[in-house]
């Protein structure tokens, strides 16, 4: 298997090509253009109850696509939103990404659903958070470009700023200020990390456009 991202950072899109026998899982609705003889089928991510509750709070698909080539084929995706498509290989290690943030994956990478807490049902960016497991090739997006920061201490982001982190952090959810300031400072809630590791920001956000938008809809 072989694969090559292009279009970074604006409109990001990942070209698998599959040997026979490999086989790549990748969101439902993402797929662009394919090989033809490309074998398709639909299958849950992350097992029953896993997917149901991204379905119910997240709002995702409970399907992802696995494809593959009797004869050896390429497959290519584009994300539902325009930004950075990144990898990130995994050897055993957990990564954890924010509601619709996944993309793509190597059968050996294993996704369940992590509840986030109680006050990140009110951050607009979905209660529960992807965490992927396993050895293999995992493949995520952002809206905007993608922005690593090395963490060694304390660190603080904007919920919809967040992409993704690595396991050595902790976090929590928090208010950036007193009860007024979340109210009418327009910054909400926060992510605190704390301990070694990278966050994945990315540079928009879909609230944030949608909350520009909204006066020219209602003219």
């Amino acid at each position: 298997m072989r694969w090559n991202i292009d279009g970074n950072p604006d409109y990001g899109q990942l070209t698998v090509d599959l040997d026979p026998g490999d086989t790549f899982i990748a969101e439902s609705g993402s797929m662009a253009y394919m090989s033809d003889g490309m074998q398709f089928r639909s299958k849950l991510v992350g097992g029953f109850f896993s997917a149901l509750i991204r379905k119910m709070v997240g709002g995702e698909s409970m399907f992802a696509g696995q494809y593959s080539h009797r004869t050896g084929g390429s497959v290519t995706f584009s994300p539902n939103r325009p930004g950075t498509v990144l990898n990130r290989t995994l050897a055993g290690e957990k990564f954890i990404l924010t509601a619709g943030s996944y993309m793509a994956s190597t059968p050996g990478i294993k996704l369940s659903t992590r509840f986030g807490g109680f006050r990140a049902l009110f951050s607009g960016e979905g209660a529960f958070v992807i965490e992927a497991s396993g050895a293999g090739e995992l493949f995520f997006n952002s809206y905007g470009a993608i922005v690593e920061k090395q963490v060694s201490g304390d660190f603080t982001v904007d919920t919809g700023h967040v992409v993704g982190w690595t396991s050595g952090l902790d976090y929590r959810v928090e208010t950036i200020g007193g009860v007024k300031s979340t109210l009418f400072s327009g910054e909400g809630l926060v992510l605190k990390f704390s301990g070694q590791g990278t966050v994945y920001t990315q540079t928009r956000t879909l609230g944030g456009i949608s909350h520009w938008l909204n006066p020219f809809l209602s003219a």
